[in-house]
C-alpha cells in the first residue's frame, strides 16, 4: 500500500492559481483512480476531481464547481498526481485531500491547506 503526501497549498488572492502536488511511496501504476478531495470549514468532505488510467489513457471527471478551472493529472512513471487550480474563488477555500483507490484498501493523505483571500 503507498503512502501519499500532498503539497503546493497556501495562500492565494482570488482569481489566482494553484498547483497542488500528491506523491506516492510507490506504484501507482496499478490504482486504477486516483481522486482530490476537499473539505472546507463546516461542510462535508467532497469529491473534487478524479482520474482513472486505463488501456485507452487517462479519463477525468469533475465536480461541477470546478469544471473548466481545475485539471487533474496523473504521471505513473513519477507516482505523481496533481491538481492545477486556476481562477480560484474564496468558496474554493478548504483542506484538499488527495486519494489513492477505492474501497477497503484506499489510502489518504494528510491533506494541504489553501486559502483564497484577498
Amino acid at each position: 500500500q503507498v503512502q501519499l503526501v500532498e503539497s503546493g497549498g497556501g495562500l492565494v488572492q482570488p482569481g489566482g492559481s494553484l498547483r497542488l502536488s500528491c506523491a506516492a511511496s510507490g506504484s501507482i501504476l496499478n490504482i486504477k483512480l486516483m481522486a482530490w478531495y476537499r473539505r472546507a470549514p463546516g461542510k462535508q468532505r467532497e469529491l473534487v476531481a478524479v482520474v482513472s488510467s486505463g488501456g485507452s489513457g487517462n479519463v477525468a471527471n469533475y465536480a461541477d464547481s470546478v469544471k473548466g478551472r481545475f485539471t487533474i493529472s496523473r504521471d505513473n512513471a513519477k507516482n505523481m498526481v496533481y491538481l492545477q487550480m486556476n481562477s480560484l474563488k474564496p468558496e474554493d477555500t478548504a483542506v484538499y485531500y488527495c486519494k489513492a483507490g477505492v474501497g477497503p484498501l484506499e489510502k489518504w493523505g494528510q491533506g494541504t491547506q489553501v486559502t483564497v483571500s484577498s
